[in-house]
């Protein structure tokens, strides 16, 4: 075993010391004290001892015997001789052994030793004690004397008025020796009874229980100790050296409880992961079972108001609902793989979730949840579109057919008169002729009858447009019953006849102007209102010709007052070509130029609404064009600072971590676009002819990119775990890497099967079908064909992988268990920590053995237990 640095420091430091030959007079007396009883509780075990510490070792002899009795070796034999010279030799022969030990003796010669010298003498012997007794105490990696004043804190720790800094005052009031023994033997002494006030009882207790009970010989006289201003570090430490190696028992125990602590804190550990995991896949899978069925339900709502909540609540899904989702179905895959890595890395086998709630099957029902989200939004959109234009035409056949039945009102039953029959053939003429006015008046409504009917059509409302139907056919078959060739002869019948004839159609026109000033409109673009507006002012040059024609037909009426007027004949003649009359016509003319400017207003508002709806498109289009690419380009710094991975791990996470926080410090311009999407639906925009993205790519991208980034810095924890955990260097990672990317031929992320049979092909495995088959059930458990690189590095780091085992930890359970091969519950309680305690009584089974008694647990089966597979 080799000097550590802190002892040649430690010597070093002697040396300087050694050289002053200053030795206060009460350390040499205490240390000559200690180091006598020291050596003496060693050689005894030979039947001698040594009364005189700087003459007892002069000839060799005893001090050979010593260095043989503590290290259990043989030196070479001594010269007998009692010449100077044999003496020398014999102390040369000890000096030697102790310098192959490592030891770097420092002005320490064999000379001086035979001559007596008290100095270099008790500098030799703390050199043997330093070597033999102390220097293999270590705690937590300190050194020597650290190790051994660590040690005696702990064990002090929870004892009033000790305090343990050092090796010297420390220990002046005798508590801190009395604490030690307490600790490991409160048999021996009642610490509550002690006094600070009486230190030198409190040494002589302390002593004399040591010396009675522990084997520990009296190497400190407690008056030098209470009485000395600063007691002598190396005889405190020579004697506490001692405590420590009496309780080398308890604590070779408490290494065994450290040990088992250690490995059920890792079985704690993993447990509480298994069970977030199984809590979070439950939770998750609950709610994709949930939310499926309301995406595949494409029942249409009867109204806009309806379908509009439902485009709102999906809206609302994709904003709220789903992004915390997302995170944790990524978070669900980290801590799966994360534990699988503390797994395997702890020598575990892998975790085995409940039936249906592995990776693949979470990843199976949320594949099943996008494919009935794909198209959701656009099947709202096209319903809702069907739904404001089956509004609107059916408000359109209400106004229509209003119009026309209240036309058409009364008209079947006066063609289905026969009052012909009776009438003398003056009566007839003029039954023909009022027949004819009624011919114009219906061939004008002809074209009328059958907008309604296209109308009815499209909106399936056969049943309802039938009875218009049976109207017009009912007028155009009571056609025929009467002579049309016959000519009126009176010059006023004549008149009122072209009365008739051009005011039915004219009437006409303006009853359909009306309609169509009137008349509904829904459109989606600029364009399409500006249409509207073009039609609109084609109507309106056609205003001037309308008015000169309701001017010609005003003139045949004030005609036949003037010819009336002339003749003598009553001014109130009745026109029975026609019910039509002037004032009404005047009246409706009134009215349509009354419309004009309102519809006017309607088509310019229209146009404003399309022109802040154009507006929109735009500004969601400037961002969509902006944040699609940003999407994409980070996506592919990623992938790409993954595929080509440079620098050490803590490099490469740091990368990473910058760009998870550009991405999460990026969000605010995804929720503007969000809220400028909200604006374009709710103003029913539908398409974009700015953009090829959508807000629905948008959204898919940015989930993907943020699943991507935290699934690739998990994957550099767990490269970090399984490199801490099986001491694989920095270059031996990038070669991995560098391997795996060459055979991730298809950049997937994972090496198809047979790219990894290459890939070890590549790197020197003689591989068989048999071998090969064994190597894939190791590195694809689940058979999905591709090996990623955790895997790999996994199965490449695999056979030199040092952990705790089963057995290990049965032999720490012995241990603790006094070598019985079972274990009693109170004694798991008294060795371990309350929690670990309990954890084990909880899962420890009974013993089986016939040796047992009532009560004993198999630490065995449960240690390897440890080691199997989770019963969650």
């Amino acid at each position: 075993m080799e000097y550590n640095g802190y002892e040649q420091e430690y010597m070093l430091q002697e040396d300087e010391w050694d050289r002053d030959l200053l030795l206060d007079p009460a350390w040499e007396k205490q240390q000559r004290k200690t180091f006598t009883a020291w050596c003496n509780s060693h050689l005894r075990k030979a039947g001698t001892q040594i009364d005189n510490i700087e003459e007892d070792f002069r000839n060799g002899l005893k001090l050979m015997l010593l260095l043989e009795v503590i290290s259990g070796e043989r030196l070479p034999k001594p010269d007998r001789g009692k010449m100077r010279f044999h003496k020398i030799a014999n102390v040369n022969k000890a000096l030697e052994y102790i310098t192959s030990k490592g030891v770097k003796l420092v002005s320490i010669g064999a000379e001086e030793i035979v001559d007596g010298n008290v100095k270099m003498t008790l500098g030799m012997i703390w050199t043997i004690i330093l070597r033999f007794a102390i220097q293999d105490i270590s705690v937590e990696e300190t050194s020597a004397k650290e190790g051994l004043l660590l040690w005696c804190q702990r064990k002090t720790a929870p004892y009033r008025n000790v305090n343990v800094q050092n090796f010297h005052c420390s220990w002046k009031d005798g508590l801190a020796f009395c604490a030690l023994i307490h600790r490991h033997r409160p048999d021996l002494i009642d610490y509550s009874k002690l006094n600070k006030d009486d230190p030198l009882g409190n040494l002589n207790l302390a002593l004399e229980i040591a010396e009675k009970h522990l084997d520990i010989p009296k190497m400190l006289d407690p008056e030098d100790i209470v009485n000395t201003p600063k007691p002598d570090e190396r005889a405190i430490m020579t004697y506490v050296s001692c405590f420590y190696h009496a309780f080398a028992g308890a604590e070779q125990a408490e290494t065994a409880a450290n040990r088992i602590c250690k490995v059920l804190g890792v079985n704690q550990e993993n447990e509480k992961l298994m069970e977030d995991y199984e809590k979070l896949a439950s939770e998750l899978l609950e709610w994709i079972c949930r939310t499926t069925p309301w995406l595949e339900n494409r029942t249409p709502e009867t109204t806009m108001a309806a379908m509009r909540k439902k485009l709102e609540d999906y809206r609302d899904y994709r904003r709220m609902h789903k992004p915390p989702k997302v995170q944790e179905k990524c978070q669900l895959e980290i801590s799966f793989n994360t534990l699988q890595t503390k797994l395997r890395i702890s020598n575990r086998p892998a975790f085995m979730p409940s039936e249906g709630k592995m990776v693949s099957d979470i990843t199976g029902a949320w594949q099943g949840l996008e494919q009935a989200e794909k198209g959701y939004e656009e099947w709202l959109l096209t319903e809702i579109r069907r739904l404001e234009r089956v509004e609107h035409l059916a408000e359109k056949f209400r106004q229509k057919a209003s119009t026309h039945e209240a036309w058409a009102k009364g008209k079947d039953e006066l063609l289905m008169l026969k009052d012909y029959e009776a009438a003398s053939l003056a009566e007839v003429r003029a039954l023909l002729r009022k027949h004819e006015a009624f011919e114009s008046d219906l061939a004008a409504h002809q074209d009328r009858v059958e907008q309604i009917a296209a109308i009815a059509q499209e909106l399936k409302y056969d049943q309802h447009s039938s009875s218009t139907y049976n109207q017009l056919n009912q007028c155009t078959s009571a056609c025929g019953t009467s002579d049309r060739t016959e000519k009126l002869l009176e010059t006023i019948d004549q008149l009122f006849l072209e009365f008739g004839k051009r005011s039915a159609p004219f009437n006409n026109w303006m009853e359909g102007a009306m309609e169509d000033l009137q008349d509904m409109f829904i459109v989606h673009s600029v364009e399409e209102i500006q249409n509207l507006i073009s039609a609109h002012e084609q109507f309106k040059a056609t205003l001037p010709e309308a008015d000169n024609e309701r001017q010609a037909i005003l003139s045949i009426y004030n005609e036949v007052q003037k010819i009336a007027q002339s003749y003598g004949i009553s001014p109130n003649l009745t026109n029975i070509y026609c019910t039509i009359t002037p004032a009404e016509l005047s009246a409706k003319w009134d009215k349509v130029k009354r419309l004009v400017p309102q519809r006017d207003s309607a088509l310019q508002e229209e146009l404003t609404r399309q022109q802040v709806n154009e507006r929109l498109r735009r500004q969601f289009a400037a961002q969509a064009n902006l944040i699609g690419p940003w999407i994409q380009t980070r996506m592919e710094e990623i992938l790409h600072s993954s595929a080509d991975a440079g620098g050490t791990l803590e490099d490469q996470m740091n990368q990473l971590k910058q760009y998870e926080s550009m991405i999460i410090n990026y969000k605010p311009n995804i929720d503007k676009m969000e809220g400028d999407h909200q604006l374009i639906q709710e103003s029913l925009v539908f398409d974009n002819k700015h953009t090829n993205y959508t807000m629905e790519h948008i959204r898919v991208g940015w989930e993907l990119l943020l699943t991507t980034v935290a699934r690739t810095i998990n994957e550099i924890e767990t490269q970090i775990l399984t490199r801490d955990a099986k001491g694989i260097s920095q270059q031996q990672l990038n070669d991995f890497r560098s391997s795996f990317s060459h055979f991730d031929r298809k950049k997937k992320g994972g090496m198809e099967t047979d790219d990894f049979r290459a890939c070890l092909i590549s790197m020197g495995y003689d591989l068989g079908e048999a071998e090969f088959a064994r190597i894939m059930s190791l590195v694809d458990p689940n058979g999905v064909g591709l090996v990623t690189f955790q895997s790999f590095v996994d199965f490449m780091t695999r056979e030199t992988t040092e952990t705790d085992t089963a057995e290990q930890v049965v032999a720490s359970f012995r241990i603790l268990a006094g070598d019985k091969p079972y274990i009693l519950i109170e004694e798991l309680r008294r060795e371990l920590p309350p929690e670990q305690a309990e954890y084990c009584i909880s899962r420890m089974p009974l013993y089986p053995g016939p040796d047992g008694v009532p009560g004993a647990l198999d630490y065995s089966a449960f240690s390897s237990a440890l080691y199997g597979e989770s019963d969650l």
